[in-house]
């Protein structure tokens, strides 16, 4: 999958999930999004570390 591909769904997804009203999610699912959001959450915080520990040539 080319790199604006991917990040054209991962910014879809979370436009997506800005759209939801909160308030209408029952607690115990809520609950469970908030623990998969936190496990995505820290997926793409584990990539940006990767990436920014390359180093650029020149």
């Amino acid at each position: 999958m080319e790199w604006g591909d991917t990040m054209g769904e991962l910014s879809a997804a979370i436009d997506h999930l800005a759209t939801e009203d909160v308030t209408e999610i029952p607690t115990m699912q809520l609950a469970e999004q908030l623990l998969e959001l936190h496990w995505q959450m820290a997926r793409l915080q584990a990539q940006i570390a990767r990436r920014t520990g390359v180093r650029l040539p020149g």
